[in-house]
């Protein structure tokens, strides 16, 4: 057993709400998105290309060639 603190960097980002997140502490560490990147109420951020399969499961697109990232229980 271990006395390590850990701290988890981790929670639910509503994508709306997505300017309050840390961008210059993401962006250090490599990101090279800007918020308008990941959301915008325009069809061009990242955010419109989430997909909703029959059960209630999300993915999303990350390719031109439509390669699609989602849970496995979700594939079936």
């Amino acid at each position: 057993m271990s006395n390590l603190a850990l701290l988890a960097d981790e929670g639910m980002w509503l994508l709306p709400r997505i300017e309050e997140q840390p961008f210059p502490r993401m962006q250090a560490m490599g990101l090279r998105l800007q918020p308008v990147d990941l959301f915008s109420n325009e069809p061009s951020g990242l955010s419109q290309s989430v997909v909703l399969f029959d059960g209630g499961c999300t993915g999303e697109i990350i390719s031109p060639q439509g390669l699609l990232l989602t849970n496995l229980h979700c594939g079936f």
